[in-house]
């Protein structure tokens, strides 16, 4: 899957993926998602972001998951 709206460059923001060059970190996106922020909300606290903007971080967060194994804690 490629991802059009997500840019990685090491001059910038030392070299965390972005949102289509602006200073805006795809972990933040993701982030105010998994805080509850709705769409519109979280377009109207950062005007330069569309809403595709949101959901391709989402999918590349998803995709990241996908290609590592992360540890888990152990319940208990």
């Amino acid at each position: 899957m490629g991802f059009t709206r997500i840019t990685v460059d090491a001059a910038q923001m030392g070299g965390v993926p972005c949102i289509r060059g602006l200073r805006i970190p795809v972990a933040t996106a993701v982030g105010m998602v998994a805080d509850g922020l709705g769409e519109a909300e979280i377009l109207a606290l950062y005007p330069d972001l569309e809403a595709t903007d949101i959901r391709e971080s989402l999918r590349y967060a998803a995709e990241a998951v996908r290609e590592r194994d992360l540890p888990l804690a152990a319940a208990g």
